[in-house]
Order: structure tokens, then C-alpha cells, then sequence
């Protein structure tokens, strides 16, 4: 059984027991969140719209963190002109626990 699951305009497939990293969520480690459900799939067959609203995906909030550094680097050939930059995207890990009507 699995569902897909909306969050910051993004769809991820979940699945008891995964592991998926959205992006950053308010709630500190051990919190529960409940997922906007958008499809499920079960050994009955899939179900969307308001069938798979009925549903309820719940995880728990297992780290708050930044991804890896990517370099920006920009830069205007025969200008003297160079930025360079880094970014850490924050995001939050869940664990998801179960799906459940």
C-alpha cells in the first residue's frame, strides 16, 4: 500500500516505514504531522479525490537539517565580474508511520 502526498507544492510517494525529506516544516523532533493525501493504492485498487481524502497519512518528524553545499558560482567573461556562493536547503525528515482511513 502506498499514497502519494502533497507538501510545498510537491508530490512524494509514500510508504509505512519510509523515510522521505520534505521541505522545511514548523515542529520540532518526535512531532506528528498528517500529510495532505492526494491517491491511494491498496490491494483494492486506487482511489483519488474524495475517496483518498477519507484517507489519513501520518509520520513523525525524525531530524531537522540542511542539505548538502551547492556552489553558485557567477560570472561575466572579460568584466572582472565573480560571485561566488553557497546555499543549504533546509529540510525536515519524516518517518511515515501509517495510512490510514
Amino acid at each position: 500500500m502506498y499514497a502519494i502526498v502533497e507538501n510545498g507544492s510537491k508530490q512524494y510517494k509514500a510508504e509505512v516505514g519510509q523515510i522521505i525529506k520534505f521541505e522545511k516544516l514548523a515542529g520540532n523532533v518526535g512531532d506528528k504531522v498528517e500529510l495532505s493525501v492526494l491517491m491511494v493504492s491498496d490491494e483494492n485498487g486506487i482511489k483519488v479525490n474524495e475517496e483518498a481524502k477519507a484517507y489519513k497519512v501520518t509520520g513523525e518528524i525524525i531530524a531537522q537539517d540542511k542539505a548538502k553545499k551547492i556552489v553558485v558560482y557567477k560570472y561575466k567573461a572579460k568584466k572582472n565580474e565573480r560571485k561566488k556562493q553557497g546555499h543549504r536547503q533546509p529540510f525536515t525528515a519524516v518517518r511515515i508511520l501509517e495510512i490510514a482511513k
